[in-house]
């Protein structure tokens, strides 16, 4: 049985661009705390193995996300829940004043940065 606290600082960033803090992991997944400054645009990615769950905490922003030929923007707000299946391209920022944040989910177990693939994504990243 496993506990933490999260930390007061981020432990690292995201390929994406998103400031994370390590939650838990598992041999199943992991989850992750994730906060986007007001202002930021992220970088389009994809996964190649890994799918996710976010659920946001709080702050405004949007996600764009493309699979199998179907694109959508979701606006992301406290209480809103996604999912990124594995191979669906994604890009997210932050819109409001405040920063974006959110739980994500990640099944199986986050592999390494290298599991991130770089692509064109509908706004240009301010990373």
């Amino acid at each position: 049985m496993k506990e933490t606290t999260l930390s007061a600082k981020p432990d690292a960033t995201s390929p994406a661009g998103a400031h994370i803090r390590f939650i838990m992991d598992g041999d199943r997944g992991n989850m992750i705390h994730s906060t986007v400054p007001p202002g930021q645009i992220n970088r389009a990615t994809v996964h190649a193995t890994v799918s996710e769950f976010w659920h946001v905490l709080g702050g405004e922003g949007r996600i764009w996300r493309r699979e199998d030929g179907e694109e959508r923007v979701t606006q992301l707000r406290a209480g809103t829940s996604i999912d990124i299946p594995v191979g669906t391209a994604f890009q997210y920022r932050c819109d409001g004043d405040v920063p974006l944040t959110f739980i994500c989910i990640t099944m199986p177990p986050w592999p390494g940065d290298t599991e991130a693939t770089h692509l064109d994504g509908p706004w240009v990243p301010t990373l």
